[in-house]
């Protein structure tokens, strides 16, 4: 049924950050993401101009897309504390338990910082990490 209205279409989800080359290589590795044209890391020991601005990720298909902004400063969260909320936080799912546990040894080895394990939950397995910039990200196990 098409009502005649438009609605925006979501493009991608920005992240700020300190250093952006930096959190792109940490989502790169972490999702198995790729770089679009042009903003891969230069080839050698070239100045990385794009690495000190604005990065985009996506998805080999496409979408989703995940773009990292360069900031001077940026306070880390505090979550679970108030002091500094976490204002927005990306959801990542797997099919089971045991992917979760694989995945959380990756988030780990790639500089995630656990923040919470409910990884032990029978209806909703997770784990809260803090990617290398603060920003607060949930691996779990999708519904069955």
């Amino acid at each position: 049924m098409d009502s005649g209205q438009s609605f925006p279409v979501l493009d991608q989800v920005v992240l700020d950050t300190t250093d952006a080359r930096a959190l792109a290589e940490f989502y790169r590795r972490l999702l198995g993401f790729i770089y679009r044209a042009g903003d891969e890391p230069p080839a050698g020991a070239g100045p990385d101009e794009r690495g000190h601005d604005w990065l985009v990720l996506h998805h080999p298909s496409g979408s989703p897309r995940i773009a990292f902004q360069q900031v001077t400063a940026l306070p880390r969260s505090t979550w679970p504390g108030d002091a500094v909320p976490q204002q927005l936080h990306l959801d990542m799912t797997v099919p089971t338990a045991g992917d979760l546990d694989t995945q959380h040894r990756r988030a780990l080895e790639l500089g995630a910082t656990l923040l919470y394990d409910r990884s032990h939950d029978e209806q909703e397995p997770l784990r809260v990490y803090a990617d290398p910039a603060g920003h607060p990200f949930c691996i779990f196990v999708a519904a069955r």
